[in-house]
């Protein structure tokens, strides 16, 4: 599988860092117990088997144009399914204009996961995993306030080499 993720501006990254530590210590289900090297908060707007020919030129493009993003958080809640606990994050209408890019771009690529699909799509920054029996009152304490940032590079993650490769904004991060 590849994905198209955002990533955060430095103050946005240190903020979700800080709440999955907090959660850690809490003793709940945490994504700072994820100590790969690609491991870093992201908001996902696409996953697919393969990019079909041309995609990643094409996304790059695409990207390069929207970067910077605002980034506004709204709830902490879970998320159906295999249960993460996530920060929602605002879909404001260049997030949902470029999600919706995005998915038009790779509307070809073999095995597109339909829940980026842009009516069921669900922006959010992953907290923490499998949370279902978790203690959501106390997660929602520990995790705190909203933070304020924004998103400034993108990246396609590849499942099966566990690898990165840049598409856009800043390579400082």
């Amino acid at each position: 599988m590849r994905t198209v993720e955002l990533l955060c501006s430095a103050e946005l990254d240190t903020a979700v860092r800080s709440a999955w530590g907090r959660l850690g210590a809490a003793g709940l289900p945490s994504l700072a117990r994820n100590i790969h090297p690609t491991n870093r908060p992201h908001l996902t707007l696409a996953a697919v088997d393969d990019f079909p020919p041309g995609a990643v030129a094409r996304l790059a493009a695409l990207l390069d144009e929207a970067l910077p993003l605002p980034a506004r958080l709204g709830d902490v809640t879970v998320l159906e399914g295999s249960a993460p606990l996530v920060w929602l994050v605002e879909p404001g209408a260049r997030l949902v204009e470029l999600h919706r890019a995005v998915w038009q771009v790779l509307a070809d690529g073999r095995g597109c996961g339909p829940w980026h699909d842009p009516d069921r799509w669900t922006p959010h920054l992953s907290l923490g995993l499998r949370f279902r029996d978790a203690d959501r009152t106390l997660a929602r304490a520990v995790v705190g306030a909203a933070p304020a940032g924004s998103f400034v590079a993108a990246r396609s993650y590849d499942s099966a080499g566990r690898s990165v490769r840049h598409l856009a904004g800043s390579r400082l991060l």
